[in-house]
């Protein structure tokens, strides 16, 4: 069976999470950052679904300039549909018990039934997915340990650790960013155990607006080949 890590990592899962001319950094005292990262969470609990646009940055050390694309996403509970380039070059489908990555150019579709992914960094980092832009305090809690905290330019920058060793061995950090004015999310980076980075700044938020089922559908065209890379 192929490793599960070196697949993951080779086929780029890692799309599956702000730069300015300039930059007013300020270090935020802890009961600063606590009253505002509460509100956030209580944004959270009224959130039933979410749609942004994006700009996704990779930063990988083999290459002397970051990647750039563009891209679309629409999150609810247990699920979120991706759409990287336009036209899209990737599609990620995440339901509850299945993830689902398309790639139109090639007519390809790999499927990865999330209970089959063996014990390990990357089932751990896989937990990390729904988490990562947490609904509570205490999933986040449960999950990550807070490093600092920043304010660049109004944009209240959280950065986490997971606190699973065994995550961290492919997910080395997580920043979550939103709007000091309006506690909309602004952007996410993670930064991964080879030191290279995916970045996403988010634009034109739009919660609580009607999403069609077929958004979140796992329907595969006929004319594509499907794998199962955890079956191999």
């Amino acid at each position: 069976m192929v490793s599960i890590y070196t697949y993951l990592a080779r086929r780029g899962l890692k799309r599956c999470l702000w730069l300015l001319p300039c930059l007013v950094v300020t270090f935020v005292r802890a009961d600063d950052y606590e009253a505002q990262f509460n509100q956030w969470f209580a944004v959270q609990t009224n959130m039933q679904n979410w749609s942004a646009d994006f700009v996704q940055t990779r930063s990988l050390m083999a290459l002397s300039q970051p990647l750039e694309s563009h891209g679309k996403i629409w999150v609810r509970p247990g699920q979120f549909r991706w759409e990287l380039g336009q036209p899209p070059q990737t599609i990620v489908v995440r339901n509850p018990g299945e993830l689902l990555i398309l790639y139109p150019h090639f007519k390809r579709a790999e499927i990865y039934a999330l209970d089959k992914i063996p014990p390990g960094p990357i089932k751990d980092a896989m937990a990390l997915m729904d988490v990562s832009i947490p609904r509570d305090r205490a999933t986040l809690d449960e999950h990550f340990q807070l490093l600092s905290a920043t304010i660049t330019n109004s944009v209240l920058q959280m950065t986490l650790q997971p606190k699973s060793a065994s995550a961290r061995q492919f997910v080395s950090e997580v920043v979550i960013g939103f709007h000091t004015n309006d506690y909309i999310i602004a952007g996410s980076e993670m930064e991964f155990s080879d030191s290279s980075t995916l970045r996403n700044n988010f634009t034109n938020v739009v919660f609580n607006q009607p999403m069609s089922p077929e958004l979140f559908a796992t329907n595969i065209p006929p004319d594509y080949s499907v794998v199962e890379p955890l079956n191999q």
